[in-house]
């Protein structure tokens, strides 16, 4: 298995990138081959004070995508950057799978340009671990990727986000629920009503119905689907949620404490052909740590390759 991280990705790289690959390796049962992209006058010092200079691979990449860059332009231009150079060796098959914490735009350009959407796939999108009271954990889609979205892709959200709950958090026949304003069938706007009976008539799901706010963080479903407008509001919330318990000395809390980015490392984009991971900008050793260990999940349980086989059944 062969791994490809953004080296010069995130506020603090390529040191907390370092130091996560440090963490990384120090686990007795890694099993991942890492191919570190970034420049290389800044890596080899850093890799040999981590004792890690024997155990990566360094290419070398001269150019960065600053975060105030316009993705598309920076992507087309800059293709001697780290990002450019990651996606290049991802789509001819050098690595398995990319991960970074650089401008977010970029890899977003990169995973639907260079490496394309799952065939049957309209609309990828991207997901947030969501930290339930009972000690479970679930899934929302689509947090951000897609504001405006027609009824078949919140199916097809619902069907990616039920393989990733399954393959990858360890949830034996996820349930399905449906972001709306009431429980009842027939209720919300227009969007929500016509996706209700799509989610209801396709078998490959678990289908349990609507469910409201007040339940996100209950055990009542495994995964919620909405549009990206919708998701990254609960998102946001959810940041500011755990924001506020840090200001009130909370955060050590056992739930509270769940809600810190860095035990989840990075999103993946769901619905692309080969797993691309994107992370926080703010993105320490403990994230890319977790980073890696998504991709190796999704390697390794071969869930692009899934997503490929549900959606050529359909």
């Amino acid at each position: 298995m062969k791994i490809g991280l953004d080296m010069m990705g995130g506020d603090f790289a390529p040191l907390e990138v370092v130091k996560g690959l440090h963490q990384y390796m120090s686990q007795p049962n890694h099993t991942a081959n890492l191919f570190c992209i970034g420049d290389e006058a800044q890596l080899k010092p850093l890799l040999e004070e981590y004792n890690l200079s024997s155990s990566v691979q360094i290419v070398h990449a001269p150019e960065v995508i600053g975060y105030n860059e316009h993705p598309t332009k920076a992507f087309k231009e800059k293709q001697q950057s780290s990002i450019a150079i990651g996606f290049h060796l991802l789509a001819k098959g050098s690595i398995d799978a990319f991960i970074s914490a650089g401008n977010t735009g970029a890899m977003l350009v990169g995973a639907l340009f260079s490496i394309k959407a799952v065939p049957g796939v309209q609309r990828p999108a991207i997901s947030t671990i969501i930290p339930k009271l009972n000690g479970g954990t679930g899934l929302l889609l689509d947090v951000g990727l897609n504001a405006d979205c027609k009824p078949e892709h919140l199916g097809q959200f619902a069907m990616l986000g039920s393989l990733y709950a399954q393959h990858i958090l360890g949830i034996n026949s996820p349930r399905i629920g449906l972001m709306n304003v009431g429980e009842e069938e027939g209720k919300g706007n227009i969007l929500s009503q016509a996706v209700y009976p799509l989610l209801k008539n396709n078998t490959q799901l678990n289908f349990i119905g609507n469910i409201e706010g007040r339940d996100i963080f209950n055990d009542k479903c495994d995964v919620i689907v909405c549009d990206g407008f919708t998701g990254n509001v609960i998102l946001k919330m959810a940041e500011s949620v755990y924001d506020i318990a840090v200001q009130r000395e909370l955060s050590k809390d056992s739930y509270f404490s769940r809600f810190h980015y860095e035990n989840y490392g990075g999103t993946p984009v769901l619905g692309v052909a080969k797993p691309v991971i994107i992370g926080h900008g703010i993105s320490n050793d403990i994230a890319f740590k977790n980073m890696i260990l998504v991709a190796e999940k999704m390697v390794e349980s071969q869930l692009c390759e899934k997503m490929k086989d549900s959606f050529q059944s359909l």
